[in-house]
């Protein structure tokens, strides 16, 4: 057993012998090939070199211009990824302007404390009330619309204004209008919020917009509770008579929504009910 582990031994210490010679070898034959190559690399550029000193003076405004149009070039690049961020900015804050800065947020409450007073879960569907709604709202801003279009937008395509003025100019129909429609009480609150004293405040160009959309938005939704409520009074007294007239006929385990949710149906188809509600609403605006 000793003798076979001595043997073993031998052949490790030979196996490694070996491999360290190898490596010895490899590093002697590389060194050679890398300082003749490093000897021919110095030799050209050396020449290299000599060429291009006697063309410097003609190499050197062309690379010059080069770098000029280079920078150039990033920073036209760098000019139109932000007009493009700032598109898409615009792009992604639209529909909330749409929405929180017109008369789309009182429409579309009022049409569904219609649904809800007649007792329909999801009918008209939810799209059908947005989409009404969306079409309504165009209808009511058509002249702000056309106004911001003839003032900021037609002119900053022709290059008569600067996007500043265009902006300044674009807002003023949509601060008339919300100044027409925001009760003094919300934008009081708003106003003692922000700090700002009504000694300050000549006049309505004063009052920022940042102030201004917030009292606008609950005074929307302050006129649309008040018109759900007066739209709830008719279908209220039908739930009553239907309820008191089972309970008379001693009907309890029937549930009075089956049976007055005919009538309701029956008493806004016959009334118009469509025609009155989405009139009077519009007219809310004028």
């Amino acid at each position: 057993m000793k003798t076979e582990g001595k043997k073993q031994q031998k052949r490790v210490i030979k196996y490694i012998s070996l491999l360290v010679l190898m490596c010895l070898l490899t590093f002697i034959c590389a060194t050679p090939v890398s300082a003749t190559a490093t000897n021919r690399t110095t030799s050209s550029a050396k020449k290299s070199n000599n060429s291009n000193e006697q063309d410097s003076t003609l190499v050197d405004e062309p690379d010059a211009f080069q770098l000029n149009i280079s920078s150039n070039a990033g920073s036209s690049n760098l000019s139109a990824s932000l007009q493009i961020l700032l598109m898409l900015t615009v792009l992604s804050i639209a529909p909330s302007i749409l929405i929180m800065v017109t008369s789309f947020t009182r429409i579309v409450i009022v049409l569904h404390f219609v649904r809800t007073a007649l007792g329909l879960q999801t009918t008209p569907p939810n799209q059908v009330l947005i989409g009404l709604s969306l079409f309504l709202t165009f209808f009511i801003m058509s002249p702000v619309f056309s106004q911001i279009n003839t003032d900021a937008i037609q002119p900053l395509s022709k290059g008569e204004i600067t996007q500043e003025e265009a902006m300044e100019a674009g807002i003023k129909p949509l601060r008339t209008f919300m100044f027409k429609q925001t009760n003094t009480k919300d934008l009081k609150l708003f106003l003692e919020i922000a700090d700002i004293p009504s000694e300050d405040l000549k006049n309505e160009e004063d009052i920022p917009t940042t102030t201004l959309i917030p009292a606008f938005i609950i005074s929307e939704m302050r006129k649309a509770f008040v018109i759900g409520f007066v739209i709830y009074l008719p279908f209220i007294v039908i739930d009553m008579v239907v309820s008191s007239t089972l309970m008379s006929m001693g009907m309890m385990m029937l549930p009075p929504t089956t049976i007055s949710l005919p009538f309701k149906i029956l008493l806004f188809v016959l009334a118009d009910g469509w025609n009155l509600i989405i009139g009077e609403l519009v007219k809310t605006f004028y």
